[in-house]
């Protein structure tokens, strides 16, 4: 039987990453895991609780294709909070993860052959969902120079129909100011090209936070996820904000596509907007876990990075040591039991001389998993 050539995207790589290592750890070894974004911690007591408390209250069934109202409120209130911005709950879609809020925004954008724009490194799974779209990735390299960020410039001559930006950014963890972001929306605005940003990692900051696209305009579409900051990933939640004019068109795309994010993922995601005191200790645990990478990291000889201002990653440049960052990931995995993600998941071309290293874990493993790299480099002879 024939498959479409539009299904054949790309393996994500970081998840055979995640597979070899489990099965290293199946065989009895013991894994330090720094490949993947996923928070050490689980999701807030107070989420929990509130979903036991709802499973014995009664069935959790289908909700409405945006949502449980009560949640969408509390979404609404969190951009208060903390962009003192006023959104309607009317223009908020629950979504099954960031990864749905992808799928509905490109449907909702774009028809098949449109041109999307992401900058490069970037969220490897923005292409391959464009590409299983019928969609065209339109991948532009970014600098060192702007630390990695998309700027006007880079789009100036590029035919485009769309550009999706995150800040903080996958996997570089650098942050556009409010004017960058700005500039970058209304070239986005003078060219008619549709603006998704994705915030995924908001919340996630070690100095001045991140700016939201709705803080600058109303025309954008905004996508988050209770994954990072809310340490949910595995509950598959997240939402997007979308303008007026277009909530009954993703709503009617989200009725047929999902029906509705899980109930019980929901319930759980309404209690954890609540949770302040335990989420900022998660905060504080990544903020000492950045600090030992950028003491330690450079001792194992990896030196060439740009400080994250957000998230929980490191994307380093590994030239000096090898032009095959896939397998040399795998020699780490191997001979030093740390698992780490090679550039190539984030940039096809140069990412084949870059690393990401994540420090979402524990501090004890990230303490242990950076004096494993450390020997692996003096055993290879690099420092």
């Amino acid at each position: 039987m024939q498959v479409s050539r539009r299904s054949q995207v790309d393996p994500f790589i970081v998840m055979d990453v995640m597979e070899a290592a489990a099965q290293a750890e199946a065989e009895g070894r013991h894994i330090i895991h720094m490949e993947v974004g996923q928070p050490g911690t689980p999701a807030p007591k107070g989420a929990r609780a509130a979903l036991a408390s709802a499973m014995e209250e009664g069935a959790l069934g289908y909700t409405t294709a945006r949502g449980l109202p009560e949640l969408r409120a509390g979404i609404a209130a969190l951009y208060e909070k903390w962009y003192g911005v006023t959104i309607s709950p009317e223009r908020i879609i629950v979504t099954s993860g960031s990864s749905a809020g992808f799928l509905l925004a490109f449907t909702a954008l774009f028809d098949a052959g449109d041109r999307v724009g992401l900058g490069l490194p970037g969220y490897p799974s923005y292409r391959q969902i464009l590409r299983a779209l019928s969609l065209q990735d339109v991948g532009f390299e970014t600098t060192a120079a702007n630390r990695f960020q998309p700027v006007p410039e880079d789009i100036a001559d590029l035919d485009l129909k769309g550009l999706i930006v995150a800040s903080p950014a996958n996997p570089s963890g650098t942050i556009l100011s409010r004017d960058a972001l700005e500039k970058l929306i209304e070239s986005c605005r003078d060219k008619d090209v549709a603006f998704i940003s994705d915030e995924i990692y908001h919340g996630l900051h070690y100095g001045e936070r991140a700016v939201s696209a709705l803080e600058l305009s109303n025309d954008v579409y905004v996508i988050n996820s209770f994954s990072k900051y809310f340490s949910m990933t595995g509950w598959r939640i997240g939402w997007m904000v979308v303008p007026e004019d277009h909530v009954r068109t993703v709503e009617r795309l989200a009725q047929n596509m999902f029906i509705c994010a899980p109930h019980a993922a929901q319930v759980a995601a309404l209690a954890a907007l609540n949770c302040d005191d335990e989420l900022s200790g998660n905060m504080d645990v990544y903020a000492q876990n950045r600090a030992l990478m950028l003491e330690e990291l450079p001792k194992a000889g990896f030196t060439r990075f740009a400080p994250p201002d957000g998230a929980f990653y490191i994307y380093a440049d590994v030239s000096e040591f090898t032009d095959d960052s896939l397998s040399f990931s795998r020699e780490i995995l191997d001979k030093a039991g740390v698992s780490v993600t090679p550039g190539l998941d984030f940039d096809p071309h140069r990412g084949a001389q870059w690393l990401r290293f994540s420090y979402a874990r524990c501090t004890e493993d990230i303490r242990e998993g950076l004096a494993r790299l450390r020997r692996f480099m003096m055993e290879r002879g690099h420092i």
